[in-house]
């Protein structure tokens, strides 16, 4: 009998960035034509600009994403875990992220070392977000404590794609 293991629990975004959580609303994200499917690679050169993040939802209903890498600088030595590359909040259902507010402006993934995770995380917000405190750092950032800190709760999607460092062209 084959059994069905979710890729965020593969991938240890359940455990290592988010609380086990039931998908409440449909997340699309794209970085041009590009698809994104827990666990794709992505190369960070198609990264450059933030994604088209498209989320279902009620135009009256609002929300907040959050991005960040949990392998920074090294998956094996995670010590700036986790990395806060986006933070949008305000965001209308039926829409996408960029009708929301960006409190936290759009970092592109630049792994220096290893396959990094990158994590973007949906959160239904109670109300609008009257204002968000300006991060000290974007290191040690914790998905969680942001959540508690701002009474989001559990995540109503998640979705996270795989990047390592290109090499260098070669030249002649």
């Amino acid at each position: 009998m084959a059994t069905y293991v979710d890729p965020l629990v593969v991938g240890r975004v359940i455990g290592e960035v988010v609380d086990l959580f039931v998908p409440m609303v449909t997340m699309s994200v794209n970085f041009g034509t590009k698809h994104i499917n827990n666990g794709c690679k992505i190369k960070p050169s198609i990264a450059l600009s933030p994604p088209t993040v498209n989320i279902s939802g009620r135009p009256f209903d609002f929300f907040t994403l959050v991005m960040t890498d949990p392998d920074a600088p090294s998956p094996s030595e995670p010590s700036l875990r986790e990395w806060v590359h986006w933070v949008v909040v305000n965001i209308p259902g039926g829409t996408d992220a960029s009708q929301g507010q960006e409190v936290v402006p759009y970092t592109s993934p630049k792994p220096p070392l290893g396959i990094h995770r990158y994590v973007m995380v949906l959160f239904h917000q109670q109300s609008v977000f009257p204002a968000v405190a300006p991060l000290v750092s974007r290191a040690n950032f914790s998905t969680r404590d942001f959540a508690v800190r701002y009474d989001l709760g559990l995540p109503v999607a998640v979705v996270y794609f795989n990047s390592q460092k290109e090499p260098a062209a070669r030249r002649r």
